[in-house]
């Protein structure tokens, strides 16, 4: 019985612990809503392009870029903002920009997903650099 109560307790530690880490990964993308949107727009194109469907980002580009420039000209929450947030997101506005042009000059399937594989690669860059682990 003792060991059974144990289990339960630390079973419940688990489950307080699980649901704190995830509300605070939750929470920076509230905390900052410009960065939940670009993470939308994100996620529903270049998860495609990993499975070898180019459209979502081809239609989609504009919306990027429309979204990564609403990261420079808006307010960056006091807690992220700090230099290095700063310039990783004037680089993911500038490469989005490139992206877009790529797409209209009509890039090959490779070169977008080069270039949106870098473009992700900058937007988790900006997600870790928010992380509280960072800000020990």
């Amino acid at each position: 019985m003792k060991t059974l109560k144990i289990a339960t307790v630390s079973f419940c530690f688990m489950l307080i612990a699980a649901m704190t880490t995830n509300a605070s990964a939750q929470s920076k993308f509230d905390a900052w809503p410009q960065l939940k949107d670009f993470h939308k727009v994100m996620s529903q194109t270049f998860h495609p392009v990993e499975e070898g469907n180019y459209e979502p980002i081809k239609k989609r580009v504009g919306e990027m870029v429309e979204k990564a420039n609403a990261l420079v000209s808006n307010p960056i929450p006091a807690e992220f903002n700090n230099k290095k947030v700063k310039k990783a997101c004037t680089k993911l506005a500038k490469d989005s920009k490139k992206l877009q042009a790529q797409i209209t000059a009509g890039a090959t399937d490779e070169e977008i997903k080069t270039s949106l594989t870098a473009l992700h690669d900058v937007f988790h860059t900006i997600v870790g650099l928010c992380s509280d682990e960072d800000k020990h």
